[in-house]
């Protein structure tokens, strides 16, 4: 894939380094030394420009994101896309249940990646799979890929800072009558290379926040929306089955099928500043058909 991004540099802006400019606009050194190594990767007022270079008021800056590398150890397979947005930056897709995001051991041609490799390859790009936020395999919803090393870095970056805002939908045992937040450590639990639980002495920091939506009695199951704060592995999960309001159909903490066939979890919302537009997004995913019961 090529990308090509031109600046106009601003009064507030000239004095700055090239380096600088571009360490501003979220370029990390690795994508710094990418430029480099590319044939008129930087270019001001068009000619090649070292990143020493001081700027002025109104040069016109470009850089050129050139990617031939392909993820080559992901096999390209044609599994259809739930595509919410894309761009030349980043896509987002609708993930469903059952498709594992990675390939691993007994998952190596069923994920997003493998559905991505193809999709690309269809079109005759280069592609390196670069997910921002990861999903457990039977978790539904909205899952972000960056499309090139500047994005990427920009994204990560933003998950470090905790700029990115994720939220969920999720579906649990008992009434959940008003919002709470749930700060907890979770750890891995001893014996088990999966499983998590809260664990004061060695766990880390873990943040949920949860508001109800909706209780139906009859189930006695409610519908809540999560915010997370942190991002642990198996968060929510642990979170809910803590404070004793497990999430229904979970295999691993609460193995009631009664409704649903899998954790009944959904990333339902992002929102997130665009890592090169600088605008703010916010995009949905619709509560899944298996979840709609608690309607």
């Amino acid at each position: 894939m090529e990308r090509i991004l031109n600046y106009k540099v601003s009064e507030n802006d000239a004095g700055k380094t090239i380096e600088v400019f571009l360490k501003e606009k979220g370029c990390s050194h690795a994508v710094l030394v990418q430029l480099k190594k590319t044939q008129n990767g930087i270019t001001r007022n068009d000619t090649w420009a070292y990143t020493n270079e001081k700027l002025c008021k109104d040069d016109e800056l470009s850089i050129r994101l050139i990617e031939h590398e392909n993820s080559i150890n992901i096999e390209p397979v044609n599994i259809k896309l739930d595509i919410v947005y894309e761009d030349e930056d980043i896509i987002v897709i609708n993930k469903p249940s059952g498709m594992p995001v990675h390939p691993s051991m007994g998952n190596h041609t069923n994920t997003l990646a493998n559905a991505l490799m193809y999709y690309y390859k269809n079109q005759n790009k280069d592609f390196v799979f670069r997910c921002v936020n990861r999903l457990d395999k039977d978790t539904t919803g909205l899952t972000m890929i960056a499309k090139n090393s500047l994005s990427a870095a920009v994204l990560s970056n933003a998950v470090a800072k905790k700029q990115l805002q994720r939220q969920y939908t999720a579906i649990c045992c008992g009434k959940i009558d008003s919002p709470l937040t749930i700060d907890c450590p979770i750890a891995r639990l001893n014996g088990s290379t999966i499983e998590r639980c809260v664990d004061y002495e060695n766990g880390e920091r873990a943040v949920t926040h949860c508001f109800p939506l909706k209780y139906n009695p009859q189930m006695d199951l409610s519908l809540i929306s999560l915010v997370l704060e942190t991002g642990r592995t198996h968060q929510i999960r642990v979170h809910m089955k803590y404070i004793g309001h497990p999430l229904i159909g979970d295999f691993l903490y609460n193995p009631d099928y009664r409704y649903i066939q899998r954790q009944s979890l959904h990333s339902a919302c992002l929102e997130f500043i665009h890592p090169v537009t600088q605008k703010k997004m916010t995009l949905h995913a619709p509560l899944p058909p298996d979840m709609k019961f608690i309607l």
